[in-house]
């Protein structure tokens, strides 16, 4: 395909939210007159689905302890219902897991999801979540548990199956799709902040309006945009806290245990929910028996014949480094700095048959030539940022959100034409300086 001296809608990045702003953009545009699919290209510099997209462990749920996510959420699970054969979504349900340090956030979160009618259901105390979890799983024998949020939606996709039905449908509707395009910097008009054309490896591309979504990548577009490299954040208490880093890395750990996913079936022979444990209880290494740690942990796995077995992660940690100095390429498996070491498997193996029986001694099966882990690139907050810079440029900022919240390129794609979205309006910019924070829980994953 040749590189067009200029489109209406230029999309930078082809992972979820690229894709997705681009076929929901070409559906809004014919439906309001206003154009097609024609109008918009996308372009990634090396190919769909390249990012962390391409590499996500999959999991969509709703469980979060903010109202504005839980209820961006809800939205996007029902986008992934939409169309679950092209999306490759599988609808199983998520449960929550947790010790007693959660149970009040877990019980707010539930009354919440009652109150904009997502299908959920609560189990409290200790006797009462054990007998729930044995009725799923009779080897289930996670300790301290207090609490279990069965959230009846969700469940999880095929992360490249995905990608690529939502770009058959982009490209149905005429949208480009445009790969090995890199852009280097940004043209702006002469008598405004405006961005005029990307310019790119493969040339200068004009441009109306420009979408980033790029995921672990947008410290650099940040940068060529010449946005601001630290802000203020508005307290609790009215007070300012100027300097703080835009942005921060954080190396998120999954793996694979390499078994028959079959043999992680309930109790009735059915595939189970995601499974998500969070527990204070002393991780012991089901090796050798050595205290792991006392600290509070959290897993997440599933059965997942795409991955070729049980498949989930950890919680991530933080890089202690300057995000201009991150080495985000190259990205994933192929990072020689940002993929799980032996320290995680450890961990990961352990937690699962601190969970459940069935995976005692199972740790041999992980699929140690098969490294995984990526970067995730988190605003102050660890909290999205969608909003308009620079006049029309449209910035998709997921903190890592990311993979599960298909439907945000559907709300983008209507703001772009024109309809402003509720959903969106407390993920602006503007929320640091005006102190308009989200509540943070007590869970150790920073995007809980």
């Amino acid at each position: 395909m040749a590189t067009p001296e200029g489109v209406k809608y230029a999309i930078i990045g082809a992972g979820i939210h690229g894709l997705s702003t681009a076929y929901h953009l070409a559906l809004e545009l014919k439906a309001r007159g206003k154009g097609s699919g024609e109008d918009i290209l996308v372009v990634d510099k090396t190919s769909i689905g390249a990012g962390a997209s391409g590499i996500a462990c999959g999991v969509v749920r709703n469980n979060y302890f903010q109202p504005a996510m839980r209820e961006l959420m809800a939205h996007s699970v029902g986008v992934w219902e939409s169309d679950p054969k092209a999306y490759s979504y599988h609808p199983v349900g998520y449960m929550q897991i947790s010790p007693e340090s959660m149970h009040e956030d877990v019980g707010t979160i539930f009354e919440q999801q009652k109150a904009i009618g997502y299908e959920s259901e609560f189990i409290e105390g200790l006797d009462d979540s054990m007998k729930y979890m044995r009725g799923l799983f009779d080897d289930w024998q996670a300790q301290g548990i207090t609490s279990v949020l069965h959230e009846k939606r969700g469940g999880y996709a095929n992360n490249t199956a995905s990608l690529y039905g939502l770009a058959t449908k982009a490209e149905g509707e005429g949208v480009r799709i445009m790969t090995g395009v890199t852009v280097e910097s940004f043209e702006t008009g002469s008598n405004s902040g405006a961005i005029t054309a990307l310019m790119t490896n493969k040339g200068r591309i004009a441009c109306d309006h420009v979408v980033v979504a790029v995921g672990p990548w947008v410290n650099q577009i940040w940068n060529h945009l010449e946005l601001p490299t630290e802000v203020s954040i508005k307290g609790a208490d009215g007070s300012m806290h100027d300097g703080v880093p835009m942005w921060k890395f954080w190396c998120l750990e999954e793996g694979t245990l390499g078994v028959d996913p079959n043999m992680h079936k309930t109790n009735d022979g059915s595939f189970p929910p995601v499974i998500h444990v969070d527990s204070d209880t002393p991780l012991v290494s089901d090796v050798d028996g050595s205290v792991i740690t006392e600290d509070m942990w959290g897993i997440y796995y599933k059965p997942d014949f795409n991955f070729g077995g049980i498949q989930g992660g950890a919680a991530p940690y933080k890089v202690d480094q300057k995000p201009d100095k991150v080495a985000v390429d190259p990205y994933g498996a192929d990072s020689p700095d940002f993929i799980v070491d032996d320290n995680f498997i450890h961990m990961w193996c352990s937690a699962l048959a601190h969970c459940q029986k069935r995976f005692e001694g199972q740790i041999k099966y992980y699929k140690n030539q098969e490294r995984s882990g990526g970067l995730g690139c988190f605003t102050p907050d660890s909290f999205p940022v969608f909003d308009t810079f620079r006049e029309n440029v449209y910035v998709i900022a997921d903190s890592n959100h990311g993979y599960k919240m298909l439907g945000v390129g559907k709300l983008v794609a209507q703001e772009i034409a024109g309809e402003k979205s509720k959903l969106l309006e407390p993920f602006r910019f503007s929320r640091y300086a005006e102190g308009k924070l989200h509540p943070v829980s007590n869970s150790p994953f920073p995007w809980s």
